[in-house]
């Protein structure tokens, strides 16, 4: 798959497009479903899939104040565009110069001349354009003039709209569950295990460190079931994980995620990329009054964790 990070970027002979155009932050079951719609009709006219998204995220350029925490990364966007059906992601660099283009102005430059469109894919509320004035109605009138195909895709998945807003919400209530369903796939967070305070493994339970800071796309503080799968191996083990800052021991300056391996302490993770993925929420975090009270509660959440991921 390409990724384009400008106009220039993109090949001057770039074949006919099926375009689809979003934040896309997290892609989601309902982004998910534009690009399957897109991939059909490139299929059936021998288009290639083109996904464009924003960075930064248009509210961090017009309004910065209400700007959402990101699920994800470009890259990480840019792979699950991929894995979904993109055939290259062309990257906007979001500016008060492109938030001032009017509907046209975006529809001439980046649709038609850039990217040769022949068909767009947006979900159904799609809006672009200075004052978010143009929608999926002003793309198919421009479509029927220039000669392209307008598709507007209902991204409700039942009684829940799938939306980016709806995951975060998920995750800043710690629910994991309610997350993967919306996203179609766990909630993950990748990263290299850095040596900690060795707190767990004096206790008994060793754990995995994975410094990952505020971003949004880990879940709130409290301990979860889950997988720890080696990224250099593919190796994956059932995990008791801890996100947070340790409140018992008067806590860490950074956020971790801190996955115990079930029954194993034999494990050499140090500098190992793992990829971290929950499966449910076993408890929120709690400062206890004593090492002991620690321990018993621990052992209590293993014994939860164990049941919920291998019976």
């Amino acid at each position: 798959m390409q990724i384009w990070r400008s106009f220039d970027e993109v090949p001057k002979d770039l074949r006919r497009t099926a375009v689809v155009i979003g934040n896309f932050d997290g892609v989601h079951l309902g982004h998910q479903r534009v690009l399957a719609t897109a991939s059909q009709i490139a299929a059936e006219r021998g288009l290639m899939v083109v996904a464009v998204t924003f960075d930064p995220h248009p509210m961090a350029v017009l309004r910065p104040e209400h700007a959402p925490v990101t699920l994800t990364t470009i890259e990480e966007r840019a792979a699950l565009l991929g894995e979904a059906g993109a055939e290259a992601v062309l990257v906007l660099p979001f500016s008060r110069e492109i938030a001032s283009w009017s509907p046209q102005d975006f529809i001439d430059r980046v649709l038609v001349d850039l990217l040769h469109v022949a068909a767009v894919v947006v979900g159904a509320s799609f809006r672009f354009g200075s004052r978010a004035s143009g929608d999926v109605a002003t793309l198919t009138a421009a479509g029927a003039e220039q000669g392209f195909t307008v598709d507007g895709v209902e991204l409700d998945g039942g009684p829940q709209v799938w939306s980016s807003t709806y995951v975060r919400t998920c995750l800043a209530a710690g629910d994991v569950a309610g997350a993967a369903e919306a996203l179609g796939r766990p909630v993950a967070v990748r990263g290299v295990v850095v040596r900690g305070d060795r707190r767990g493994r004096e206790l008994g339970f060793p754990t995995a460190n994975v410094p990952v800071g505020s971003g949004g796309g880990v879940p709130a503080d409290g301990v979860y079931a889950g997988w720890l799968r080696r990224l250099d191996t593919g190796e994956r083990y059932p995990a008791a994980i801890s996100v947070g800052t340790n409140p018992t021991f008067d806590g860490v300056r950074d956020r971790r995620v801190e996955s115990y391996v079930l029954d194993r302490d034999d494990l050499e993770l140090y500098d190992v990329e793992v990829e971290v993925s929950f499966v449910d929420r076993l408890r929120g975090m709690v400062r206890f009054d004593s090492v002991d009270d620690l321990v018993t509660q621990v052992r209590d959440d293993v014994v939860r964790a164990r049941a919920l991921l291998v019976g």
